[in-house]
């Protein structure tokens, strides 16, 4: 599930706009961070980081030794990196999807975005999972009227219930955003 998003490269890309590193950097950050959506370190890490090079989002930027440890590579994150990582944060942002550690790593990284654009995401997700609530209850009444008892529907209540707080999550980050609320000038 997480190679579906690749949250791990999501990540990487995210970290590298910082500066450039190697996996190692990057793991420390990582974990430094609390970037708990992703799982499997460090082996996910280095296999994510070669997925990136080869498909040249990032780049080896040069290779270094310090003292008797082994030579490391540092990686630094291409323009084609740096527009991978902005469609996928986008992607993230706009589109609700059962694995929530998704969003979650989405909503961590966002600051990647220029901020009219994560506020346009986060608009377009408000406005999905609106119409999702109007199914849900067009769906609910009709399973009323065919004499469904409440107890055989609660699951989609529980769904409900989980979608109004995101939305209601949604509407008052984007008000923090519109006020200014919130300092969007570093990286992450």
């Amino acid at each position: 599930m997480a190679r579906r998003h690749d949250l791990v490269g999501l990540t990487v890309l995210a970290l590298l706009t910082l500066r450039a590193a190697h996996p190692y950097e990057l793991h420390r950050l990582i974990v430094d961070w609390h970037k708990d959506y992703i799982t499997g370190l460090p082996r996910s890490l280095y296999h994510a980081v070669e997925r990136l090079a080869r498909d040249e989002l990032i780049v080896p930027a040069k290779t270094d030794r310090e003292g008797r440890r082994p030579e490391r590579t540092v990686y630094e994150i291409t323009d084609e990196g740096r527009e991978e990582l902005a469609a996928r944060l986008r992607r993230l942002l706009e589109r609700p999807d059962p694995d929530r550690r998704a969003f979650v790593a989405a909503v961590s990284l966002m600051g990647c975005l220029p901020l009219p654009e994560a506020q346009r995401a986060l608009r377009a997700r408000a406005a999905t999972i609106e119409g999702v609530l109007a199914g849900m209850d067009a769906h609910r009444r009709a399973l009323a009227e065919d004499g469904l008892p409440d107890v055989l529907v609660l699951e989609l209540e529980y769904e409900q219930a989980l979608h109004r707080a995101e939305l209601a999550w949604l509407g008052d980050l984007l008000d923090r955003l519109d006020r200014g609320e919130l300092d969007w000038s570093p990286p992450l």
